[in-house]
């Protein structure tokens, strides 16, 4: 294909980006960072690699369909391979010169750079970073790949929706349940220094809009509470719960809600975080206690004992 052939479907991708962003009043360049992580994980899908990854992080509230979401910038994986930084950039440089059909993007494994990162993960995680284009627009690409951690139920393959009529990635996919575990296993471990509001919105979208079985719940928050080193709460009054953690993150929670623009979601965060302690707190009770976890939580809740 000739340069002059990719440009000229590099600019009609980007217009119809533009015309789509418009269409669903969504931020441009939000639609076209999401168009291209979308793009990177249909080049893994179709990679040898594609069974070492497991998708998880906020691009998984699209892929539940949830009907609502939050953006995001970057791309979090599971690695099931050791976290040696050169061996993952030999990977995803790979992943990267995957023959595909052309879908306007450019990405540049010449200029990769990984590092390590040690937020959220018991074992050192690793960040992969490459800039992308679509015709004249320069993106930078983050990959956050972390390690260690147990998926209960096991990671199922699923289906990525995609912005414009292009190919659908197929990877393994992160559970909800553990998704809520890791989120509440970082209250319990940021206590007073937790600033992941993110965490407290997710788990609230999750339960407001998804059923769940207690014992698959509980079941999770206990394997990765054990896999993290994380002691399971005396009792359920945790620092997350609190009155006054409520009242010191009320200014974050604006912030956040800012940034998020979803009018839908509760302004107060003392709203988000009863719901969910509404949630977690009798599996939490049923952990401590070594008694059989609530039955069934039907949307928006409560449990059924």
């Amino acid at each position: 294909m000739t340069k002059k052939q990719v440009k000229n479907i590099s600019a009609s991708i980007r217009q119809k980006l533009l015309n789509k962003s418009r269409t669903d009043a969504r931020p441009f360049q939000e639609l076209v960072q999401y168009y291209a992580m979308e793009r990177f994980l249909y080049r893994l899908a179709q990679s040898r690699h594609a069974n070492r990854f497991i998708l998880k992080g906020a691009l998984m509230l699209r892929i539940w369909q949830a009907p609502e979401t939050r953006s995001t910038m970057d791309i979090d994986l599971l690695g099931k391979t050791d976290n040696n930084v050169s061996a993952l950039i030999s990977n995803i440089t790979e992943i990267l010169s995957v023959d595909v059909d052309p879908d306007g993007l450019s990405f540049f494994p010449e200029n990769i750079m990984g590092e390590h990162i040690t937020e959220d993960a018991e074992y050192k995680g690793v960040r992969i970073c490459f800039p992308a284009k679509l015709d004249t627009m320069k993106l930078n690409m983050q990959i956050d790949i972390g390690f260690g951690d147990i998926i209960h139920p096991a990671p199922e393959r699923s289906e990525i929706p995609t912005i414009l009529e292009c190919p659908a990635p197929q990877l393994l996919c992160y559970s909800r349940e553990s998704s809520i575990a890791e989120k509440f296993e970082a209250m319990l471990k940021r206590r007073e220094l937790n600033s992941r509001m993110k965490d407290f919105c997710d788990i609230w979208l999750l339960s407001r809009y998804f059923d769940f079985d207690g014992k698959i719940v509980s079941e999770a928050i206990r394997l990765t509470l054990e896999q993290r080193g994380t002691e399971l709460p005396g009792n359920i009054n945790i620092v997350a719960f609190s009155h006054e953690f409520i009242i010191a993150k009320q200014v974050q929670w604006n912030a956040f809600m800012k940034k998020l623009r979803q009018d839908h979601v509760p302004a107060e965060f003392e709203t988000i975080v009863m719901q969910v302690k509404g949630f977690i707190s009798p599996i939490i009770s049923a952990l401590i206690a070594r008694k059989t976890p609530p039955s069934k939580w039907t949307a928006p809740g409560p449990w059924a004992f």
